[in-house]
């Protein structure tokens, strides 16, 4: 039998052994109904010690899921015996163990953390006796004696945390000694590093090979997470029928529907992967094969150390090195496409949330501050809502067409661009690894798009002439300056995939596409002196 009973410390329970003593046992800020259930399972574990029997299956549940501290109360009243005391080494290690779902990253910072914790608290010290003040000085441990950074302070802590909730959730402890300290990882504006294309070409002359031009376009102008999802980036993730590439995230794939993204073959990446394409068909023993496995084949672990080629390179560039090589890289990328795309769709090629992209990523240029300085508010306004409307290709429009009514003004006439000398071509007929889910075309799946088949379709919707066709029947003029300039974006789309396709410069094609541009910006010129 156990009584439950009350004074100024709290509820306590009292009750008699099997060999007559008496026993008290304080549970200080428990309420009463769970002081009362508490006594219960005392009075089942004395009357289970006086018959030398076991327990029943109600109080076994219940011992398994009290607390620590509870579970020590029991235990120095003789009722039960202690539970095995875990040290902190032994738990992290199992824990660590335990956690292959994680990515090799991820692995490898447990494994730093938990040297910091073994060196600083040892490995044999019980999981429980660590206290909240113990938990801060070593916080101050890492600042003074490892010199970490504020961020890398709050990552390591919030490991640590991360095992030492494991270790409640086992029932070891009752209290985290890390809870309640800053894990949040802020942004650090003086770590960012805007890298321009200027010195973006400098770098792409200092790589030494292919693979390293890879690397580094993927990172600046893809945007692409190095080195997990460069190494994770395959021939068959490469559409060259839609002009997209498929990209696998070791990172976010834990969260559903965030396995791979998708992003678009910028003209930045369209060249290099071209050229990386061809060298791996020319190595294809049989030549009807199409070119499969990892697009980067030099290095093959995620656990390498790609940092310290890449700021040789940098050096060999010219340039000082910067901190965060490779994340500046996505930022740099990620600030430039805010510029011209609509945030969530940036965010969505860049693959992580608009909170993260502010917090981490966007970046303030020397360029905002100069555009600031030379431009007015009221045109700054006019021209960011000319850019939303229009998309990239439609911008080179509306500023050709801007240029052609400042000639028509000074009555310079408007002449088609001289051929220039031809250049190799490249090959156009290689089979090419792709995809159907983005694809809709007319010829099988898993071919190349084919320069011919760009043109035939430009010069079908433009009525056969390479520069489109006006209507002569149109008695309105925006009706008809309206479809001039929509021949003329379409005529200039198609000269950009030519450009891509690296078709020589002086084709007939090309030319005809441009006589037709001539053509068109004449016309559009005439129709805006005629609206004034």
């Amino acid at each position: 039998m156990a009584s439950v009973g009350k004074d100024s410390k709290g509820y306590r329970v009292r009750f008699v052994m099997p060999d007559g003593t008496n026993k008290t046992i304080r549970f200080s800020g428990f309420k009463k109904s769970t002081v009362e259930e508490f006594a219960r399972h005392i009075a089942e574990l004395v009357s289970a010690k006086a018959a030398s029997s076991a327990i029943d299956r109600r109080t076994a549940n219940w011992l398994a899921d009290i607390g620590q501290n509870v579970h020590d109360k029991l235990s120095n009243a003789g009722l039960i015996e202690p539970r095995v005391s875990v040290n902190l080494g032994d738990f992290v290690a199992s824990y660590i163990a335990r956690r292959s779902d994680v990515a090799a990253g991820t692995t490898m910072n447990f494994g730093t953390c938990e040297r910091n914790l073994v060196e600083f608290f040892g490995r044999d010290k019980p999981l429980r006796s660590i206290t909240h003040s113990d938990a801060t000085a070593f916080r101050k441990w890492l600042e003074e004696h490892e010199g970490q950074a504020e961020n890398t302070l709050r990552r390591r802590c919030g490991r640590a945390r991360q095992f030492f909730k494991a270790a409640i959730k086992a029932k070891l402890m009752d209290e985290n000694p890390f809870e309640g300290m800053p894990v949040t990882v802020s942004g650090s504006t003086d770590k960012e590093r805007f890298i321009t294309e200027a010195e973006s070409q400098k770098i792409l002359k200092a790589c030494p090979d292919l693979q390293w031009r890879l690397i580094f376009s993927l990172c600046r102008y893809g945007g692409v997470r190095c080195p997990s999802e460069i190494l994770a980036l395959t021939w068959e993730n490469v559409l060259w029928d839609s002009q997209r590439i498929i990209v696998t995230s070791p990172k976010t794939k834990r969260y559903k529907g965030h396995e791979n993204r998708v992003i678009p073959m910028f003209p930045e990446l369209a060249g290099v992967l071209n050229e990386a394409y061809e060298m791996a068909f020319d190595r294809l023993e049989d030549k009807s094969a199409v070119v499969s496995g990892p697009v980067v084949t030099r290095y093959r672990e995620a656990t390498q150390n790609l940092r310290t080629t890449f700021v040789k390179i940098i050096k060999r560039a010219g340039l000082k090195p910067w901190v965060k090589p490779f994340q500046n890289l996505r930022s740099t990328r990620e600030t430039e496409l805010m510029e011209i795309y609509p945030s969530h769709v940036v965010v969505s090629w860049i693959g992580h949330s608009e909170k993260v992209a502010r917090q981490h990523y966007l970046q303030t240029t020397d360029a905002h501050f100069e555009k600031a300085v030379i431009s007015k508010p009221a045109e700054l306004v006019a021209s960011s809502e000319a850019e939303t409307l229009a998309e990239p290709s439609d911008l080179v429009a509306i500023q050709v067409a801007s240029e052609t009514r400042e000639m028509v003004k000074t009555d310079k006439p408007v002449k088609a661009d001289k051929p220039v000398k031809a250049q190799t071509p490249v090959k156009t007929n290689v089979l090419r690894g792709s995809a159907d889910v983005f694809a809709n075309t007319s010829y099988p799946v898993g071919t190349r798009t084919t320069v011919e088949t760009v043109v035939n379709s430009t010069l079908s919707e433009n009525g056969g002439h390479p520069g489109g066709q006006f209507g002569q029947d149109s008695n309105s003029v925006a009706i008809l300056r309206e479809q001039a300039v929509a021949d003329f974006q379409r005529c200039w789309r198609t000269l950009e995939r030519l450009q891509a396709a690296a078709l020589p410069t002086d084709s007939e094609t090309v030319q005809n596409l441009r006589e037709g541009l001539a053509l068109l910006m004449n016309q559009l010129a005439a129709l805006m002196t005629d609206s004034e």
